[in-house]
């Protein structure tokens, strides 16, 4: 670890707001070993600690962890603290979080080996203000997943900016009562992705530059299914990346070109986002088997079919000029033109039979569409065989789903 010039003083203070501990503590001993006070920091960290890490760029060769329960740690902005895993040799991520009432905020965690951020199996998470990129550009050799909370329950990501995962820039999986806002994703596979989660409220977000905008997705063989999304006040524009996902991942079979993509989730709604020139489709409603996964990995019981989806109100402009993949590009041009454009929604035309009352989808169960925009039905359960632009099917509307609260917001 090389010595940081021109700094001669670090300054490194936790505050302990426990009982009898009112007192600030200040590290300032020379920056030469800062890698093996803060994990002493974290290892030593108590509840209600604060640990301050000052302006610069530190270096890292192995993972960071925090296991202690109601901990903060703040930087001096994502621009100014910089924790640089570059070097990286040991660890799978640039810090991992197995604890609860967790704030990490005004920070930056570049080129980490893996994940960036991960939190695991807490509660009450805030993440604010915090950058996580790989520098060298978008790569498939880069981390998965930039800021990654997985089982955790009750959940803040705002602020903050993702830039060059190799799945998802921005991710929450198999959580509950989470909300994303706020933030800037670009240059991933999946700029932010909400995977078998109950309960998220993704809003003001920007999505740029990726290969999906925004993921609302439910796979198999995990605890828990997804449900109840709300997808709304985004900007979601020229998320035409090519995929560079790992082979065999589901985030690799996302079309580049792809706005928002409900797959295989239920009770989304989709209200109120800007959508431009995302070149497969704005908007992609789609069934895990049209994704590749093999009927034999998944578990009994599992439902493909997205339902209870509602798009209403928001506003297109371009998009669907140029579909990725071998299959859209020959139903694009045989459909529409060589100088035409998909419809601003796009649907694989899966639908569960054995749902059907009287000839008929339930009403609650219906996808609706709103917007005054075509969708085309690609007919994919019959290799896109009779592929039509929907007439009024879509033409209904839904039960609006419940925001999400957060006590500590």
């Amino acid at each position: 670890m090389k010595p940081w010039l021109g700094m001669t003083l670090l300054v490194l203070s936790v505050g302990l707001v426990g009982c009898g501990q009112q007192d600030r503590e200040k590290d300032t001993t020379p920056d030469s070993d800062y890698q093996r006070r803060l994990i002493e920091r974290l290892i030593d960290a108590a509840p209600g600690d604060i640990i301050e890490i000052p302006q610069g760029t530190f270096q890292f060769d192995r993972s960071l962890m925090l296991t202690t329960d109601g901990v903060t740690i703040r930087g001096a902005g994502m621009d100014k603290t910089i924790l640089s895993f570059k070097g990286q040799v040991a660890g799978a991520e640039g810090l991992l979080v197995t604890a609860s009432d967790f704030t990490l905020e005004n920070l930056a965690i570049e080129d980490t080996i893996g994940d960036g951020l991960k939190v695991n199996n807490g509660k009450n998470i805030v993440i604010r203000g915090v950058r996580v990129e790989w520098t060298d550009g978008y790569k498939t050799e880069n981390g998965a997943y930039g800021l990654y909370p997985v089982q955790t329950e009750n959940i803040l990501i705002e602020d903050s900016l993702a830039i060059g995962a190799s799945d998802a820039g921005i991710y929450v999986g198999q959580s509950r009562n989470i909300v994303v806002r706020n933030n800037r994703a670009e240059w991933n596979v999946a700029g932010i992705e909400i995977e078998n989660s109950i309960g998220a409220d993704v809003y003001g977000n920007t999505a740029i530059n990726n290969t999906g905008g925004i993921l609302v997705f439910n796979m198999p063989n995990l605890p828990q299914p997804g449900y109840q999304t709300r997808v709304y006040d985004n900007d979601i524009l020229n998320n035409n990346t090519e995929n560079f996902g790992h082979a065999g991942t589901p985030v690799a079979s996302v079309p580049a070109g792809s706005g928002i993509v409900i797959n295989s989730n239920d009770r989304v709604e989709i209200f109120n986002n800007r959508l431009a020139n995302n070149n497969t489709a704005n908007i992609i409603i789609s069934s895990l088997h049209t994704t590749g996964y093999s009927n034999s990995a998944v578990q009994d019981g599992f439902d493909a079919y997205p339902e209870s989806i509602w798009v209403h109100g928001n506003t297109y402009e371009g998009g669907g000029e140029s579909p990725d993949g071998l299959d859209l590009k020959a139903l694009k041009l045989a459909l529409f033109g060589l100088n035409g454009r998909f419809p601003d929604v796009l649907f694989d035309g899966y639908v569960d039979d054995a749902k059907f009352v009287d000839g008929a989808m339930p009403e609650d169960l219906r996808i609706c569409i709103s917007d005054s925009v075509e969708v085309l039905n690609a007919d994919a359960p019959n290799d896109y065989a009779s592929p039509r632009v929907a007439g009024g099917e879509f033409k209904c509307s839904l039960t609006h789903l419940p925001e999400i609260q957060l006590a500590f917001m």
